[in-house]
């Protein structure tokens, strides 16, 4: 057993190996369904990580602010599943959040997107946000990782280039599967509110030697009025741009 210690100071005993959003259910089944990620030991962690010693625990839901970095970096994944799904042969290079959302870079081979196709990748996405997918981490051996991305030249060279005993972790959701660190938000439900912006080219790994990659950049946010105000604000840009 191990135990527990909650923000209010109480302490519970759980199995070891106990999952955040297992204790979150334990506590209350309607709590659990507003948790999106939780800090074990003050460290931003999925819900679904399993905890093997004993720890301190903010279950943090819906409702907090600051997010946006998490739900952009998972949105970039349900973009990345969307496009699998619509253009099976795509290979992935990376695809982080930044300051004010997140991009993808992708290998389409001799299919060249544009902004008129990003309707159809958003319907894709919306679909999947609606499906409600479970997104689950799993720790890999650096063999593993090699032999589950061995169709992807991209992901082939990172997990190369890592250390030996680096911890290598993969996400699921759906069929897709993502080379990762994370955190990640537990369900695809979470990333309703998100909008594609823009396309452009962008050399792997900013050498203008390597292949040209194509990327795809968007935002996600928690609520749909945030989106909506950020994507009002980026009106505003434009228009000052061009005055």
């Amino acid at each position: 057993m191990i135990k527990i210690k909650f923000l209010d100071g109480s302490i519970k005993e759980f199995n070891k190996g106990v999952s955040s959003l297992e204790i979150a259910e334990s506590i209350s089944k309607s709590l659990a369904k507003k948790c999106i990620l939780s800090k074990v030991n003050d460290i931003l962690v999925d819900l679904n990580s399993p905890i093997n010693e004993d720890a301190s625990l903010e279950l943090i839901t819906s409702d907090v602010k600051g997010l946006e970095p998490v739900l952009n970096h998972s949105c970039a994944h349900m973009l990345a599943q969307a496009i699998k799904e619509l253009y099976p042969h795509a290979l992935f290079g990376v695809g982080p959040a930044i300051e004010e959302g997140f991009y993808y870079d992708i290998d389409l081979g001799d299919i060249k997107l544009t902004e008129e196709d990003l309707p159809k990748i958003e319907k894709k996405m919306k679909a999947l946000a609606e499906g409600n997918h479970e997104v689950s981490r799993r720790v890999v051996s650096k063999q593993e990782a090699l032999e589950i991305f061995k169709d992807n030249k991209y992901k082939l060279e990172l997990i190369n280039e890592l250390p030996e005993g680096e911890v290598i972790s993969i996400y699921s959701q759906g069929a897709f599967v993502d080379l990762c660190r994370g955190p990640h938000v537990a369900s695809t439900k979470w990333l309703k509110n998100f909008k594609l912006l823009s396309i452009s080219g962008a050399y792997w790994r900013g050498d203008a030697k390597r292949e040209q990659l194509q990327r795809i950049y968007g935002t996600c946010f928690m609520d749909d009025a945030s989106l909506k105000e950020y994507l009002q604000i980026l009106e505003e840009r434009k228009k000052r741009e061009k005055d």
